[in-house]
Parts: structure tokens; sequence; C-alpha cells
């Protein structure tokens, strides 16, 4: 039922076709199952067809290995109009030691989208417990960091002659 569900979690073992040249789960995969947890708690949480727009804020704090037990745990921390923020951290169990450790962090920005690809409304979301507030928070300075970003982003692009993005 569209706006209830606002946290997932995926558990999972680390295989060898996940990992680099180094031994260790490459950082394109770490991203694949960010995505596909905030796919699925947007989904969870919009009742509607969602795409990625932004990942901000990633940090690859700790190695994933080889065996090692993974859980994606994603959840809503805020939501607008038509977007809704996911707090994503990905934590890697040594299973022969039961230590827990996080690995990675980031918060995931998704869209819900009507059959023609436009963005929809989302169900709203209200924080209710004080860790909520603080997460909303977070997601709150997170866009105006973002939007900073943009702008110098845009200034380079143009005093550099390059094409802007639309």
């Amino acid at each position: 039922m569209p706006g209830t569900d606002r946290e997932v979690k995926f558990c999972f073992l680390a295989q060898p076709t996940d990992v680099n040249f180094g031994g260790k789960v490459h950082g394109g995969m770490v991203m694949k199952w960010i995505d596909q947890a905030g796919y699925a708690c947007a989904v969870g949480w919009s009742g509607k067809y969602c795409v990625t727009v932004a990942v901000g804020g990633i940090r690859f704090v700790h190695p994933i290995m080889i065996g090692n037990m993974v859980t994606v745990h994603c959840q809503l921390i805020y939501t607008g109009t038509t977007s809704m923020h996911f707090c994503c951290d990905v934590i890697a169990r040594d299973l022969e030691s039961g230590v827990d450790t996080l690995t990675t962090h980031c918060v995931v920005v998704m869209v819900a989208t009507d059959e023609a690809g436009k963005p929809i409304p989302v169900p709203s979301w209200t924080p209710q417990t004080d860790d909520d507030k603080a997460l909303a928070a977070y997601a709150q300075k997170l866009m105006d960091l973002d939007q900073n970003i943009a702008q110098e982003i845009a200034r380079y692009r143009d005093a550099a002659h390059l094409p802007q993005a639309t």
C-alpha cells in the first residue's frame, strides 16, 4: 500500500563475480546494489515506477570481501512533490567473526513517473521521531549543497565554453 513501506533491507553473500582486480567487491557493484534497494524502497513508498535522479554523498569507507554477508539498508528520509530521498547504508558482516562494518553510505533521490516518463506526485512523509527529524534535516542540507554544486558546475562550464546540461 503506497505511503506505508518506507524501508527495505537486502541481504546476500558477496560472490567472486562481484570483485575487482584487487580482490575486493567492485564499487560499481555496490552502486548497483544501492540503486536496486533505492528502487525497491521508492516503489514501495510511491506505488509507482521510479527512476534514480541522483546519488549524493557516496562514500566507500571500508572494502567488502568475498563471502561477507552484505546488507543494503535503504530508508525514506524526505519527500518532495514527486521526489523521495533515501538514506542507504551498506554493511558487511564477516561471518567468521560476526563483526558488522559500515562499508558505504549515501543518499539516493528517486522520482515517481507515469507511463510517459513524466514525474508524478508521491505520498508525503512527515518525520515523527527525533532520528527521523535529524535525517530529514540531513536530506535538506544535502539538497542545499547539491544546488550550490550545480551552480558552480554551470559557472565552470560557461567559463570553459562547454555545453550546459538541460
